[in-house]
């Protein structure tokens, strides 16, 4: 749920339910809470809501008690588009860097998150759900009309072994020669690297897949979490990211 509700913002929600004019929609208890405990909203007060499918609404609060609420929509104020964003596909992080990668993807629009293990990944166990919760409630902030999906952490040779081969993946490498990402359009993916990069083994393994390109993002070393955003904020000035079509 949205935490930027300065003012008279309506706070925007994300929900599993059908939209469409006059739904009667609960609120999970989470967000029941939220409402009237956090932000003090009472019945009549408007909210937002959207889905992934049908668009964003307006609602208001119909009836809120305690950890229940529920949501009454009034009528759609933005058709359903495709989010047809790059993949992000880095390599785990401890807790804060790598619930910051997920939140930061979200908010540059990204539309798939892929964790990877490689042989440098120093992280231990992940909470899945929390990085699917951190992804809803980017959402919700940026305004967004979907939530991409967040996969279950996978070994990089099992990605790249799955890959299309009809969407290109750019694999940022430190120090070396690589050209910075070419402009698109197209499908595209960011491939970052743990801290102290790709081992050599793996540098040469990712030149063997014909839809990998080798990339440098500038002329310092920067960290995973601060490359993976800087490697996004370049795909989307290079056109690899388009907002088309609308149900």
């Amino acid at each position: 749920m949205t935490r930027s509700t300065g003012g008279t913002t309506a706070p925007r929600l994300f929900i599993d339910a059908d939209l469409h004019e006059g739904a009667a929609i609960a609120a999970s208890p989470g967000q029941a809470h939220y409402l009237g405990t956090v932000l003090r909203r009472g019945v009549g007060d408007p909210v937002r809501l959207f889905n992934g499918r049908d668009g964003e609404w307006d609602a208001v609060l119909s009836a809120i008690r305690k950890d229940r609420a529920t949501l009454t929509t009034a009528g759609r104020t933005r058709a359903q588009t495709i989010e047809s964003g790059p993949w992000l596909v880095f390599a785990l992080l401890k807790r804060d860097a790598t619930d910051l990668v997920v939140r930061q993807a979200v908010e540059l629009g990204c539309s798939r998150v892929l964790p990877v293990l490689t042989a440098r990944t120093n992280a231990g166990h992940v909470n899945l759900e929390r990085l699917r919760v951190i992804a809803v409630e980017a959402a919700e902030q940026s305004e967004r009309l979907t939530v991409p999906p967040v996969d279950a952490p996978a070994r990089l040779d099992a990605v790249l072994g799955a890959w299309p081969d009809d969407r290109r993946l750019f694999a940022a490498l430190e120090r070396t020669e690589a050209d910075p990402i070419p402009a698109g359009p197209g499908q595209a993916g960011l491939l970052i690297g743990p801290e102290g990069g790709f081992t050599p083994e793996e540098r040469a393994y990712l030149k063997k897949f014909p839809f990998v390109t080798g990339i440098c993002l500038g002329p310092t070393i920067l960290r995973a979490e601060t490359a993976a955003a800087a490697g996004q904020a370049q795909l989307l000035a290079g056109g690899w990211a388009e907002y088309v079509g609308s149900t």
